[in-house]
């Protein structure tokens, strides 16, 4: 592979080589480097930094081009294991980890079986598409942290709901809320594909960006433990005509109910995961190490983790210009809304999903009338 062949671009303190033959769709004759994604992965340094210890191994599962891997050993420090099953990648990660000096193990294999026979502390899941096939192997190999990222949103979220089905085992509909419903609609599959294995997950951070699902998880060991996990699985029964929604734990479908606000029948989604998405003082530590690095995307990243920190833990969020639509409620400020909910005694805050989204405690017909108070 010749230098002139390609670039070198910089990621945080890290030098990326991309040859010519580089996409953003993993194929068998070119190198997988999506240029977007260095906003997650400089988060990933910044969350990794702040819940990993220096003696663990890392490993890149489907490394593409090796920017993730190669960054987490450059900057981190981390053992780390680069794999990626096409053979112009493997050459790639080589020489991007000649570049940057370091001393780390390059595979060539079937990541699938490479998960299945071998098990590290941290285990990233980063594929093109769907991780759904991954996720039982990645589960068993991972000793301390899994971290998974989704580009396949539109099975996830309900737009193509039978592909929903049989990747994830759950029912989905596209709501007003439809990115949290994919966001929890994958943790609800890892959550059941970690529990054969006595493991149980403890999300550190979850967001959604762009065209992706990223997710950051503590796996621990221990039946007690994981059937207590199972407990947070369960469906949210949404009614699609006034946009009333209420979760339901368990993994009995809630089929059937009529929605208490309009009569009309609610619309069963999942299962999902009902359980919190973040831990806020895993994002704080995320945040303090942001600011003590070079990242590119430092800005955007700050915004996420902000935004992350402060929402509400319930599951859903209302779509407030939908909900103006759906009842001919008058808009306000936002915040003047989340002000008032708050005076009347709800929890409301913003959510990283939606600049218009607002998750709340109060009921629909409460917001409602919050809502629409004042233009009387």
């Amino acid at each position: 592979m010749d230098p002139a062949d390609g670039k070198i671009v910089l990621e945080g303190d890290t030098k990326i080589w991309i040859p010519e033959n580089t996409a953003v769709k993993r194929s068998s004759t070119s190198v997988f480097y999506n240029p977007e994604m260095e906003l997650a992965r400089d988060i990933s340094i910044a969350v990794l930094n702040a819940i990993s210890d220096e003696k663990f191994v890392f490993l890149d599962a489907l490394a593409g081009s090796g920017a993730r891997g190669i960054r987490v050993a450059n900057e981190l420090g981390l053992e780390t294991t680069l794999n990626d099953w096409n053979e112009l990648a493997y050459r790639t990660i080589r020489k991007n980890a000649e570049l940057n000096g370091l001393n780390v193990e390059i595979k060539n294999e079937n990541a699938k079986v490479l998960l299945s026979e071998s098990k590290f502390d941290v285990v990233d899941i980063d594929p093109f598409g769907s991780p759904a096939v991954f996720l039982d192997a990645a589960c068993y190999s991972a000793r301390k942290i899994l971290c998974v990222t989704a580009t396949d949103t539109a099975p996830l979220s309900g737009a193509h709901p039978a592909s929903g089905l049989r990747k994830y085992s759950a029912r989905t509909y596209k709501t007003d809320f439809y990115p949290e419903i994919g966001m929890r609609t994958l943790l609800g599959k890892i959550a059941r594909s970690s529990s054969p294995y006595d493991k149980f997950i403890e999300p550190l951070l979850s967001h959604a960006t762009r065209h992706y699902f990223r997710t950051y998880l503590s796996i621990k060991r221990g039946k007690r433990e994981t059937n207590k996990m199972m407990q947070e699985i369960g469906f949210i029964s949404y009614c699609k005509n006034c946009l009333f929604r209420e979760y339901f734990y368990g993994v009995d479908a809630q089929v059937g109910k009529i929605c208490p606000h309009c009569g009309d029948k609610t619309i069963s989604i999942g299962p999902l995961w009902l359980g919190r998405l973040h831990d806020r003082d895993v994002i704080e530590d995320a945040l303090q190490e942001l600011e003590l690095r070079n990242l590119g995307k430092k800005r955007e990243a700050r915004k996420i983790l902000e935004s992350c920190k402060d929402e509400m833990a319930i599951p859903g969020y209302y779509d407030y210009h939908v909900l103006s639509k759906v009842h001919g409620v008058k808009l306000k400020p936002i915040e003047v809304v989340i002000k008032e909910l708050k005076e009347d005694g709800y929890g409301a805050t913003r959510t990283h999903f939606s600049g218009t989204g607002i998750k709340t405690d109060a009921g629909i017909a409460e917001l409602v009338k919050v809502m629409g108070r004042g233009f009387e």
